[in-house]
């Protein structure tokens, strides 16, 4: 928004400062440092009308130490993430890019399903909340919709090198004069990038190549379905990392800041040329979104920490799932997933590996058996006598190596 009146303001009349919006760092530091302020002062307002209004979580005794002491602590702080990513990103991020609306759809929507849940469990008190199936069903329609703007969408390309003649020179300029010239054409391709592998770009397509020529029209056959997937996965592993005060936030805090990074790279023909990776053009447009997402689960933070004094509810942890499994997506760095989304994997699998362990072992012998002595994994290390500080830390440092690593597989191939 403000970037549209200060350019019209720059070009028509050359008000003095009005170019500093030009500057995509600029805009996105404004985004972080306004996510902050706005998650660190609508979140005291919001957490005292919470208790005014006695919105309380109301928690189950399954034994762990701590516990029963956040009874009544105020949930739905979710909307203390959402207003810190959004009134940024409205403001300071360019409105007609693709990319940015996707971000924005994908905050609302999955934001308003978290919200639509915990609302029927604090005012309704229906501890069961908004049905598991219809939150499937929300995660899908996303992940019909991204895949298929993704796929048809004609802004939605790949600018890669050529060789063969063309018309289409691209000049990048550097402040002392031109520093690069590239030769480069648009496609409007399903490539994504494999890690740790020399020549590391895949073409969903290929999967469908044994239906002979003109197989790569229906890849969106096979990219909409993984879309799906990865998106309901990611949400989901959000949703149980939301478990501990500071665990889910700050996991994602660290994730959102790594994915800044690879946006920007990716962003920019000429970091993406040195890194030998695929040039994304106005994806770098994205950097605002994920600087207002990183400032907005940091605010958060300051009231979260433990002990906390409100709990992000469904609200929060399914849109920031959301956000950084699409994100990942536009990006082309879905892949990567597994390795930056650790903490959310291993949360997700120990509970997986739990149940399904418990029912097979009572189905051969009578009596369930469990793996962990509770899931999700970071309660199995609260029942084994850590303290939730602790393991809350431990976990980030985990998070931090695991995103290091991630940055890394831009050169280790």
């Amino acid at each position: 928004m403000l970037y549209h009146l200060f350019k019209y303001l720059h070009d028509t009349y050359s008000l003095p400062g009005s170019g500093l919006f030009q500057y995509l760092s600029f805009r996105a530091a404004l985004a972080l440092i306004t996510s902050l302020l706005i998650g660190m002062v609508f979140g005291g307002r919001w957490i005292r009308f919470l208790n005014r209004k006695q919105v309380g979580e109301t928690v189950r005794d399954l034994g762990l130490e701590g516990q029963m002491e956040k009874q009544g602590t105020p949930t739905m702080g979710g909307l203390i993430i959402l207003s810190s990513v959004l009134i940024p990103s409205l403001l300071f991020a360019r409105l007609n890019n693709i990319y940015i609306l996707l971000m924005l759809f994908t905050t609302v929507w999955l934001g308003g399903i978290g919200f639509i849940d915990d609302y029927i469990k604090v005012f309704k008190k229906d501890k069961a909340g908004l049905r598991g199936k219809y939150k499937i069903i929300g995660q899908i329609i996303l992940g019909l919709v991204v895949g298929l703007v993704m796929y048809f969408n004609k802004n939605v390309v790949i600018r890669e090198k050529v060789t063969e003649p063309t018309n289409v020179v691209y000049n990048v300029m550097s402040e002392s004069g031109p520093a690069a010239t590239y030769t480069m054409k648009d496609s409007r391709t399903m490539k994504t990038t494999i890690p740790f592998l020399k020549n590391n770009e895949f073409d969903y397509s290929v999967l469908l190549s044994w239906l002979g020529e003109g197989y790569k029209k229906w890849a969106f056959l096979v990219f909409i379905p993984i879309v799906i997937l990865i998106i309901t996965g990611v949400s989901n592993g959000a949703n149980l990392t939301d478990g501990m005060d500071g665990l889910a936030a700050g996991t994602s805090a660290i994730i959102g800041a790594t994915l800044g990074i690879l946006a920007w790279v990716s962003g920019n023909i000429i970091f993406a040329d040195y890194l030998n990776i695929m040039y994304l053009p106005n994806v770098g447009e994205l950097s605002v979104f994920i600087s207002a997402f990183v400032g907005a689960t940091v605010g958060f933070m300051w009231f979260n920490t433990y002990p906390a004094q409100v709990f992000m509810g469904d609200t929060g942890s399914l849109a920031i799932g959301g956000i950084i499994a699409v994100f990942a997506i536009i990006i082309r760095k879905e892949l990567l997933i597994p390795l930056l989304c650790g903490i959310f994997l291993a949360e997700s699998l120990s509970v997986m590996l739990q149940v399904g362990y418990f029912k097979y072992t009572r189905r051969k012998t009578g009596v369930g058996k469990r793996i962990f002595l509770m899931s999700p994994l970071h309660h199995h290390y609260q029942k084994k006598g850590y303290s939730e500080p602790k393991i809350v830390v431990r976990f980030l440092i985990v998070g931090i190596a695991l995103a290091v690593l991630t940055v890394i597989t831009l050169k280790v191939r």
